[in-house]
């Protein structure tokens, strides 16, 4: 339930993920992480600053532990966000489908961000629609959110936090995307002893 920081951890999970949400303010970041996490669909408090949540699930015979942290979205806080994307395995890319300025930030702001500070090569990416339960007020077309997920090499995935429609669809998607993160995870273990703040590159 806790971190187990006291000791080794190792015992309750086989591999552990840091994934970061990213995206404009109150696109739903985190109603898709309590969504996710729990059952329960509150409407919630604009994030300030950084939030984390830990879930714990099994996929293909591993027992995973994944690190969620849920940014801020708001201007005054992007500098705040930087040291969040070191290390992260997954990032996770959220716009609102009925609000076209989210989705064209995710190129002109966030994409740049990412490519600025993230500091895994090999991180899953995902670009998430939300609030496709509000269809009659949808401005951004599926197939534009596939164009961009191609551009920026993301995987690809419409959801609502409210319904929680697909959002069970997103452990199948890690499955898919972790074979890669796995492989890079445990080749890169003995890295991982030195001091993560070198500037080298791999």
């Amino acid at each position: 339930m806790g971190s187990s920081s006291g000791h080794g951890g190792n015992s309750s999970y086989d591999l552990s993920f840091k994934i970061l949400l990213i995206g404009d303010s109150a696109v739903g970041k985190s109603s898709l992480l309590v969504t996710f996490i729990s059952n329960s669909v509150d409407d919630l408090a604009p994030t300030i600053g950084v939030d984390f949540k830990i879930k714990l699930f099994t996929v293909g015979g591993k027992r995973l532990k994944l690190t969620i942290w849920d940014t801020a979205g708001q201007e005054r806080f992007r500098t705040l966000t930087s040291s969040y994307y070191r290390g992260a395995q997954g990032i996770i890319l959220v716009y609102d489908v009925t609000r076209r300025e989210t989705f064209t930030n995710l190129s002109d702001v966030w994409a740049k961000e990412l490519d600025l500070y993230s500091t895994n090569q090999n991180c899953v990416k995902m670009l998430v629609g939300n609030k496709v339960d509000r269809e009659s007020e949808r401005v951004v077309s599926r197939e534009e959110g596939i164009a961009l997920a191609k551009e920026h090499g993301c995987l690809f995935l419409e959801c609502s936090a409210k319904t929680r429609e697909n959002i069970m669809e997103v452990p199948s998607l890690l499955e898919e995307g972790s074979t890669v993160v796995k492989r890079n995870i445990l080749k890169q273990k003995p890295e991982l002893q030195s001091p993560p703040s070198g500037g080298c590159c791999s």
